[in-house]
């Protein structure tokens, strides 16, 4: 009897256990959609360009029911040099992010790479002012915690330029 009970317990709890909720993407369109939104809305500055700047920049960014981003954080960015184009792309996706159901505001974390491409015949002045940058750089670094429980991690967006010799 008893282990008639436990089992009809067993399948009982079995049933009303849920999985997890399956979220779609939280851009409209998807990953690769997203990509190409900001691979074509980030506009590399000229001085990004002529310091050859290269790095890495990490965002946390609030959006709202009607997918207007409310807040925008760097947490963490290679230079400052690097922070301005990728502020003016993330605001020219305002009411393109989906947030989950019953949530007013929700947080996204979005890390961006920018690298340039170089010319087949690289010249040594190249590589001395892709150095020169790298060595004289000064990251943005966040000191305070980062919520990861509240958050969704977006995958990196990768945007190269082209550097003409």
């Amino acid at each position: 009897m008893k282990k008639i009970l436990l089992f009809i317990t067993l399948v009982l709890s079995s049933v009303l256990v849920k999985a997890q909720t399956q979220l779609a993407f939280p851009f409209q369109g998807g990953s690769p959609i997203m990509s190409r939104f900001f691979k074509d809305s980030l506009v590399v500055s000229p001085e990004i360009i002529k310091k050859k700047a290269t790095g890495t920049a990490v965002f946390k960014f609030t959006a709202d029911d009607k997918g207007t981003i409310k807040k925008i954080i760097v947490y963490y960015a290679d230079d400052a040099i690097l922070v301005v184009p990728i502020i003016d792309a993330l605001k020219k996706s305002n009411h393109k992010w989906i947030i989950p159901d019953h949530e007013k505001l929700h947080d996204f974390i979005l890390p961006f790479a920018i690298n340039f491409n170089a010319p087949a015949n690289t010249s040594n002045a190249t590589m001395k002012a892709a150095f020169d940058y790298y060595s004289k750089r000064r990251p943005i670094i966040s000191y305070n915690q980062v919520p990861l429980e509240t958050a969704t991690l977006l995958p990196t967006v990768t945007v190269s330029y082209d550097l003409s010799e």
